[in-house]
């Protein structure tokens, strides 16, 4: 039974801060992704993850991408994609990875799709999007089993993934069947009204509209995400419930002065708005 994601779970999630707290305490976030067609992708998520919270950004990708970082969101560190040896020392310093946004699908981009399953443990969280979910359904990849691991498919995706097509996603035990047969432990099925896949529940989200629908949208989801659970570690289904709907809820303000809302826009928002959250206002 799919109940509706409330407002609720932002003032559950979103709490003060402690006096004595450090960057380390909020989670150290890896990003990986990226290519040279597609860098905007991951620049738009390392914004998200830093405007959501996180203690620690760090990008691991191509090297053309190293100004644009640091010019767009100065607070991240980076990593050459093609170092092999501080890739791995980033990954196993990481609470959270993220890989795929704007990553492509080349031999390289499989190769580092491979490297991180085989190198994530079960004291991180793994979320995968974008060209890391394509890669996998195209390689036939096993998500990790002992890593806690939270997916993010617009519907295309979803299907070439789990084999459930764009017509029978709405048989919605479907997709909770492959959500377990894949090892999924939190499904983000992006659709009008994304849905929250769990083991102990299923969540959807009722706002939102087309002023969402911009490049760079689930990119910035996906940021929000990974910045959300890197923080709010002691609940990580909860991280995800609220980071998907102030995602929502941020472009569903903006929409009220924005015909198209970009996403670049809702992860420079995001701190002002969770410090709302957290003042009750």
């Amino acid at each position: 039974m799919i109940s509706e994601l409330k407002s609720e779970i932002l003032h559950e999630v979103i709490v003060r801060r402690p006096d004595d707290s450090h960057k380390g305490t909020f989670g150290r976030v890896l990003l990986i992704g990226g290519n040279i067609q597609y860098g905007g992708a991951i620049l738009m998520a390392a914004s998200a993850v830093v405007g959501a919270g996180a203690g620690l950004t760090t990008v691991a990708t191509d090297l053309i991408n190293l100004a644009p970082l640091h010019t767009r969101t100065p607070e991240a560190m980076f990593v050459d994609w093609r170092n092999n040896a501080d890739l791995m020392t980033a990954i196993a310093n990481s609470d959270v990875i993220l890989m795929g946004p704007g990553m492509g699908t080349d031999g390289f981009a499989v190769q580092l799709v491979q490297q991180v399953l085989q190198a994530v443990t079960e004291n991180q969280i793994l979320i995968v999007d974008g060209s890391a979910l394509t890669i996998m359904a195209e390689q036939n990849m096993m998500f990790p089993r002992d890593t806690f691991t939270i997916v993010t498919p617009h519907q295309m995706e979803w299907a070439r993934l789990s084999g459930v097509q764009l017509n029978y996603q709405a048989e919605h035990q479907l997709n909770e069947v492959q959500r377990q047969i894949l090892n999924i432990d939190v499904l983000v099925l992006k659709q009008h009204h994304t849905i929250i896949y769990t083991k102990d529940d299923q969540k959807q989200l009722q706002i939102g509209g087309a002023y969402q629908a911009t490049g760079g949208m689930g990119d910035v989801l996906a940021g929000t995400i990974a910045g959300f659970t890197a923080q709010f570690k002691a609940n990580p289904t909860k991280a995800v419930q609220a980071a998907v709907y102030a995602h929502s809820a941020i472009a569903e303000e903006m929409a009220g002065h924005s015909y198209v809302v970009k996403p670049s826009f809702i992860a420079d928002f995001l701190p002002n708005y969770m410090a709302r959250i957290q003042l009750n206002l």
